[in-house]
């Protein structure tokens, strides 16, 4: 398949790699030091799991002059969304899908709004990889990608890239439902990314506090009343399950929300906490933890003021 990352972040650098190393035609987009190295000396994938290895993908800024892909995954920040969708057009052909792997729930309906309607798929990315320096993926633990249509179908697209992803050994499930996907990811990741941040400490600190265990819970059941708002379908249990997956995340483990505050970079606060808040006002659901963690965290929201 012609797969064109657009992000080669940790995200999309970790399985772009992968990718291009089972031989699919992988093309990275990037831009600065990053794509300078991995221009120069491919992209290096340094994991906890599977060992350290080199590729060398295509890199380019500019997509104009690729032909058109049979799948973009779209890796970018949030806030890029627009931007980067605007970027990436002239490679969405008819058929293309393009798979989101970004943190949020609306990201899909921004996406189809600028490609047209019928492109984006859904997608969660369960992976934690960061870029360490140029040109460099590090990979501390997970790798999954669970996607599919909007609409529910297993549709031949859906199945050839699933047919990919498990050539190149990632591990990948195909739902007939990745609206509530994305929601149970959502309602985890509200919670680890605002804590995380807003105490500047990692998720074991998080959990052995009591105070702010408690705060990470209403954040989850907030998020999951929601999601019930939302009509998005998910298992009466999920908040129990919710905070069951956060005990098992490592405990040394940091948010790439507080990563970004950390270095005073723009923060993807709007798409998680600040849409949160926004639903809760249009659907009258209270939330106050969630509002507390957008109000602290809102001064940074642009990145470091020097």
């Amino acid at each position: 398949m012609h797969i064109v990352v657009m992000g080669a972040g940790g995200v999309g650098g970790y399985f772009g790699a992968k990718l291009a190393r089972a031989g699919e035609s992988v093309t990275l987009v990037a831009r600065g030091e990053h794509l300078a190295a991995i221009r120069r000396d491919g992209l290096r994938l340094r994991s906890a799991v599977e060992g350290e290895y080199v590729v060398r993908p295509a890199a380019v800024e500019d997509v104009r002059d690729l032909p058109v892909a049979d799948v973009v995954l779209f890796c970018v920040k949030a806030f890029d969304t627009e931007t980067a969708a605007a970027h990436v057009r002239s490679v969405v052909g008819p058929d293309t899908a393009v798979l989101s792997l970004q943190n949020g729930i609306d990201n899909e309906d921004k996406l189809d709004e600028i490609l047209g309607a019928g492109h984006a798929m859904g997608g969660v990315a369960q992976v934690f990889a960061l870029i360490e320096r140029p040109g460099v993926i590090a990979h501390h633990f997970l790798g999954r990608i669970i996607f599919g249509e909007l609409d529910g179908r297993v549709s031949p697209r859906a199945e050839r890239l699933g047919a990919a992803l498990a050539r190149a050994a990632i591990d990948a499930q195909l739902s007939t439902d990745i609206r509530r996907a994305l929601w149970e990811k959502y309602a985890l990741i509200c919670a680890v990314a605002g804590m995380t941040a807003l105490t500047r400490s990692p998720i074991g600190v998080v959990r052995e506090t009591p105070e702010c265990w408690r705060m990470f819970g209403a954040i989850v059941e907030e998020t999951v009343a929601l999601a019930a708002a939302s009509k998005a379908g998910l298992p009466v249990d999920i908040a129990d399950q919710t905070m069951k997956t956060a005990t098992s995340i490592a405990p040394g483990n940091f948010s790439s929300l507080y990563q970004d505050l950390r270095q005073g970079k723009r923060l993807e606060l709007e798409a998680l906490q600040g849409h949160a808040v926004r639903l809760g006002e249009r659907f009258g659901v209270p939330t106050p933890a969630l509002a507390a963690v957008y109000a602290a965290l809102k001064p940074h929201a642009a990145g470091r003021r020097d």
